[in-house]
This record gives structure tokens, sequence and C-alpha cells, in this order.
């Protein structure tokens, strides 16, 4: 026995099976035009569509008693992208054929829970914590607390403008990389001969990105050495989110502080916040889009249910 989940975010189709102990996640990047930052809505929710039946029909499923989608960004008002549309169609069809109930999460509660489950601590999700979700739409600072089988993130700190994703893949397709640039620019870092130690500014738990942007420009037209232009770009990020992260454990004594989102998969800030605060990381294939979180919460709806 075991419940289906489908997350259709701005850059990744997956689908992913969990029994309540086990799971598996498939996931497709979809196709960003070389040297282009990103992907029209209307773009991202044709390949979601062509995509879905192609992961679906990978998929062991078996006895399927529940389906779960993400149906928007976050779980607040007015949050809304039309990629997950897919998702969420597919999704209410397929427990609809199968007389099964659905479940809509959002985008972001999958992240929390597949970063919990894949770090071993999923007990995280019935206590108080802090999250930075860190990904190429969002640099957000979160207050998580538990509500009945999922959460609720309050965001006390993040950026005010570019979020951290947004700065590294525009750095690397400003090299010459391919999109989504993070892990190529991960790579560059070790061959980085100068360091340039940027500040960002950083005001009660906020900052903001696009001055770094600026500099990261102002440094390819000097000519500067790819490698450097990297470790810039990514000593910017990881600094800030540093200092935000010890901040922010300083009015939140206690609080754990769990990493999720494709930028969390960075060696760099992983290293740092792991010697910061003993930081608790998703797996890295389960810090980038993923359907798993949202199979997870799926299931523990499902069991809430059965209970009640």
């Amino acid at each position: 026995m075991s419940v289906l989940g489908l997350d259709t975010s701005n850059y990744t189709t997956s689908v992913a099976l969990f029994d309540g102990e086990t799971g598996v996640n498939l996931g497709r990047l979809l196709e960003v035009r070389p040297g282009e930052l990103g992907l029209r809505q209307s773009d991202a929710l044709f390949q979601h569509v062509k995509h879905l039946p192609q992961l679906l029909e990978q998929l062991e499923i078996g006895d399927i008693r529940a389906v779960g989608a993400s149906t928007r960004p976050r779980a607040v008002e007015g949050s809304y992208m039309p990629c997950f549309l897919a998702g969420e169609s597919q999704g209410r069809g397929i427990a609809a054929a199968l007389g099964v109930p659905f479940y809509a999460h959002s985008h972001q509660q999958g992240h929390l829970a597949a970063a919990t489950w894949s770090a071993g601590r999923m007990d995280l999700l019935n206590a108080p914590f802090l999250a930075w979700h860190l990904s190429g739409g969002t640099t957000e600072l979160l207050l998580v607390r538990p509500e009945g089988t999922s959460v609720t993130a309050e965001i006390i700190g993040g950026t005010s403008d570019l979020s951290a994703g947004q700065l590294i893949d525009r750095t690397g397709v400003l090299l010459g990389l391919p999109f989504p640039a993070g892990k190529a620019l991960d790579g560059l870092y070790t061959q980085a001969d100068t360091c340039y130690e940027p500040r960002v500014k950083l005001k009660d738990l906020t900052f903001s990105l696009s001055g770094m942007e600026n500099q990261v420009k102002a440094l390819a037209e000097e000519g500067e050495k790819p490698a450097n232009i990297a470790r810039f770009a990514i000593d910017a990020v990881s600094n800030v989110v540093w200092r935000a992260t010890q901040e922010a454990q300083q009015r939140y004594l206690g609080l754990p502080v769990l990493c999720s989102g494709g930028v969390a998969s960075n060696s760099q800030l992983r290293a740092g916040l792991t010697k910061l605060c003993g930081a608790i990381f998703a797996e890295p294939r389960y810090s980038t889009d993923n359907a798993m979180g949202t199979a997870i919460l799926t299931w523990r709806a499902l069991k809430a249910g059965e209970r009640s």
C-alpha cells in the first residue's frame, strides 16, 4: 500500500511513491534554451503535461490509497503559479479514477517534508524549527510550526529582491554554463585563485543580492577568470546566509536549522552551516525539487483521516 505524489515546479516534473517508510522519486528537468534565464509559465506547463505520463509509466504503481500534489508555491493566500496546474489536474483525475482521496499541498511544504525525511529527522515536523528554503525562485528564512499533518511556515528573513538561485544561475549563464548552473558553478569554485570576500548588507534578517549581480557583471567585463567569478557569487550567497542564520538562532534559541532547496546542495554553503550550527540537510537529490515531500504529506494526511 502506498500513496502517489506529484510536483510540477517551474523547472522540474516529478512523481513519487511513499509507503510510510520508504519511497521512490522520479524527476525530469524542464528544458531551457541555451543562453536563456528561465521559462515562461506557458512553456513550463506544456512540458509538465508531456513529462507526467512518461514518468508515471516508469513507476511501479501498485495499490494506491491516496494521491497528493503541489498546487501552489506556498501555503498562503494569493500564492499561485500556473505550472502547478499540471500536477494538480492530473492528480485529481487519477484520484477520481481510482476512487481515492486527493490532498493538496504547497511546493514549500513538500520541500520541508522531503528534507526532514531524507535527513532521518521526521520528528522535526512535530515541533517548531528554523528552515532555509534556498532555490531558483526562493530564498527565505522560515519559522516553521506544526499544523495538523503538515506545517506552516512564517517568513522571518531572506532576500528582498534577487533569490540566491537567481544570482547563481545568472552568473552561470553569463559564464556560458548550462541552466540551471548550480552544480557547474560549484565545480568551478575549487579552481578559483582569488578571494574577493563580498559583503552583503544584512538588516533584520533580510538582505539584497541585486548589487552582487552587478558586481558579477563588472568582474566579467574586466576579464576576470570564470572560476573567480563563480567563487564570488557563491561566497556572496554563503556568507550572508551564514550571518542571517547566526542572528536567527540568537532570536530563536534552541531551534534546529533545516536546509532545503536546490541551492542548499552547494558544498561551500553546506560546510559553513554545518560548522556554524550543525544544520540539518536533505540529501542532495531531495534538496532539489521533488515529489517525495508531497507524497510524505499525503501519507500523513491519509493516516490521520483513517484514525479520525
